[in-house]
């Protein structure tokens, strides 16, 4: 019976339109056509396959958490992702994965895959979440907003849509808030939110960023497995390896040589801490970051990558910058070698990040959390990294 209803909406062109069947057959959370059992049928093969219908989403009794990835670009947003997803397993809460934040909202699934975050915690996209639930659990009128407070700011307030991101970000996915919660424990008392705000009574969690700390905590790192790219960003990253290094080695290195990076570098040395400095400071018994692992010089990352080229015998370094890639600098200084060198300055810095995982070796920044994901996801398949101005 239903098979001919999906054939009908299909020749009357209802499931036409190229866009339309590539999405439905990409993207797991098209709308597909429901049947009147409550079920489903995702994408255009799943509406041919009424036997494997995608059921809705069913309400969890132990609640949601949700937040806006909202501090800084790309590599804090992750580091605080992953703080946030621990948080919603310690708490056992279902996470409502956020949108990426850039100019606009990206959804999640547009870069990684939710199948392997399912392997580790219950988790449903914010965009589900929203369309499927919200109206019934948690609609317009009763959406309240947490915000840290310190005890002693008695006039402290939550602003959870004030100023950029914050209120683009909510403002995108149709969100008010109607009331705001305050809350004076740290993220890892669990025991401390189970009791303070059961969800019988606070049902979703939304908070104005994430509930985890920067930079991230070390037991976090593992967590970066279950993160895993989807082919918009490995196909075009894939791509670009084998046009550029055919099944060759190269060595990826990433450098923070802009001025911004520059003035924050200014008074590191001699600090125990500093942004993402952890990844590296941790592995350091004792001692304390440098300008050199904050700001190296051309004269350093020269040796440092020559040096690599030695061991690996590496033919090609690709390099991933926000400003100077030191193309001309480091193929001169890599002559003798016939070393080739590479910078794709992606309008997606994400494609820099997948090349840089695949590298055979690769030498990041010990402060910057754009390196500090490449070192995850290589610390995850067990390849090697260091970090400039640390031998």
């Amino acid at each position: 019976m239903y098979l001919w209803l999906v054939a009908a909406l299909i020749f009357a062109g209802e499931l036409s339109g190229e866009s339309e069947l590539e999405a439905a057959e990409t993207n797991p959370e098209v709308p597909g056509v429901v049947l009147d059992n409550g079920a489903e049928v995702f994408g255009v093969e799943g509406a041919l396959k009424v036997g494997v219908a995608k059921p809705r989403l069913e309400w969890d009794p132990n609640g949601y958490v949700l937040f806006c990835p909202c501090m800084g670009r790309f590599g804090n947003q992750a580091e605080h992702f992953l703080g946030g997803l621990a948080f919603a397993k310690a708490v056992n809460r279902t996470l409502a994965l956020p949108p990426w934040r850039t100019d606009r909202n990206v959804p999640f699934s547009e870069w990684f895959k939710v199948e392997p975050l399912q392997t580790y915690h219950r988790v449903v996209s914010m965009e589900a979440f929203l369309e499927q639930l919200a109206p019934v659990h948690w609609p317009p009128g009763r959406r309240k907003g947490y915000c840290w407070r310190n005890r002693r700011d008695t006039n402290a307030r939550c602003g959870m849509k004030e100023g950029n991101p914050f209120g683009p970000f909510w403002d995108h996915l149709g969100v008010d808030f109607d009331e705001f919660v305050f809350y004076e424990f740290t993220y890892q008392q669990t025991e401390a939110w189970t009791k303070e705000f059961p969800p019988s009574s606070h049902p979703v969690l939304a908070f104005k960023g994430a509930p985890a700390s920067f930079p991230m905590k070390a037991e976090h790192r593992q967590l970066q497995e279950f993160l895993q790219w989807t082919p918009t960003i490995a196909a075009p990253g894939q791509d670009f390896i084998q046009t550029t290094f055919q099944g060759r080695p190269y060595i990826g290195i990433h450098l923070r040589n802009g001025p911004d990076f520059e003035r924050a570098c200014a008074n590191v040395e001699g600090t125990s801490s500093f942004m993402a400095s952890p990844q590296c400071t941790d592995i350091m018994a004792g001692r304390t970051l440098s300008h050199k692992m904050c700001f190296p010089s051309r004269e350093e990352i020269l040796r440092k990558t020559k040096n690599a080229i030695l061991a690996t015998r590496a033919k090609f370094v690709f390099v991933a910058t926000d400003n100077d890639p030191l193309v001309e600098e480091l193929e001169q200084h890599l002559k003798s070698l016939k070393v080739k060198v590479h910078h794709l300055n992606p309008h997606l810095p994400q494609l820099d990040l997948y090349i840089l995982g695949q590298a055979q070796h690769f030498i990041g920044n010990c402060v910057s959390s754009f390196t500090s994901f490449v070192k995850r996801e290589r610390d995850v398949h067990n390849k090697t990294s260091s970090f400039w101005g640390l031998d």
